[in-house]
């Protein structure tokens, strides 16, 4: 049986034997949805009241320290059932979705959320999985087990970014072997987009791109990034988002100021998830835009590192 159908096979079984998960899903008939609309690109708000666990998980390390790892198979509900994916890593059904089909890809064994060392998987993942669009995001960098490396996956062009990217482009950086690497804006989002078939080059581009990171955004972990890969006719896209804030000012506001936003890669995509109904129905585009101006990088950084890019490669 062919790993698509392996997974449909699971999301049936899972949402009609798991009350929880079969709950939660059902529950995005009455997901709600607002668009923000700029020049060049939208953000869709999704009301969503299941995420508050995710968006209001304490991920401090002596919480962390405190809690049992979720994603570990010992302390997973039993309902829970999994695929498994090249020896090291399970495909679980997320019982917490945001959209209709949302994975989560958890190592077998407790290790940290680190993608060094684990970005080869990535490639691998969304060319096993051509229908999905694979998630990592850092420790630091909205991931609500920080302790325990997972992926997560959703399915296709449920994104805006996967889209508007190509149409805001600033030029293109370089290009190393096959793989051509190009600045993004979008307003309030800095990215760099990767592209390319050979998945060797890709690896060492990669590399590189972290190694300027960890350079120009130190960290206790890992420098601060979000990345979103798919595969489509023969090649990878790869968007990687520096970060320099886990959180916005306004998620540490209190009463009427407070906006519960706590950033990942889905935001970063395009889709802010809000769990709350007043920030759903007050964040305005200005909001927005600050909330993602001051998780994002900013145009300086984002020149000082295409410039590192070009003389490195």
């Amino acid at each position: 049986m062919k790993l698509s159908e392996q997974i449909e096979k699971l999301y049936k079984q899972q949402l009609a034997d798991w009350p929880m998960a079969g709950n939660n899903y059902a529950a995005l008939d009455d997901v709600i949805i607002r668009t923000l609309m700029f020049s060049d690109h939208v953000i869709r708000l999704q009301y969503n009241p299941k995420r508050i666990i995710s968006s209001s998980a304490r991920v401090d390390p002596k919480s962390v320290s405190e809690r049992p790892c979720f994603l570990c198979p010992v302390n997973r509900p039993r309902e829970q059932h999994s695929i498994p994916y090249r020896d090291e890593y399970l495909l679980l059904v997320n019982p917490y979705p945001i959209f209709r089909r949302h994975l989560t890809v958890p190592t077998v064994n407790h290790q940290p959320q680190l993608i060094k060392g684990n970005f080869k998987t990535m490639l691998f993942l969304s060319m096993d999985l051509p229908e999905y669009t694979i998630i990592y995001n850092g420790p630091n960098c909205g991931a609500s087990a920080p302790d325990h490396f997972h992926f997560q996956a959703i399915h296709r062009n449920m994104l805006p970014i996967e889209s508007e990217y190509k149409g805001n482009q600033s030029g293109r950086l370089t290009i190393f072997d096959d793989t051509e690497i190009q600045s993004v804006k979008l307003d309030q989002r800095r990215l760099l987009a990767i592209t390319g078939s050979d998945q060797d080059s890709l690896i060492r581009v990669f590399g590189v791109i972290y190694h300027l990171l960890e350079e120009s955004l130190p960290a206790a972990d890992e420098p601060m990034l979000n990345i979103l890969t798919w595969y489509d006719s023969g090649k990878w896209i790869i968007l990687i988002f520096p970060r320099k804030q886990h959180r916005p000012s306004q998620y540490f506001e209190a009463g009427d100021r407070q906006i519960l936003l706590s950033p990942a890669s889905i935001d970063l995509g395009g889709v802010l998830i809000l769990p709350r109904n007043p920030d759903f129905e007050k964040i305005s585009k200005d909001d927005a835009t600050d909330i993602l101006n001051q998780v994002c990088v900013d145009d300086f950084f984002m020149t000082v590192l295409t410039d590192r890019l070009k003389e490195v490669l």
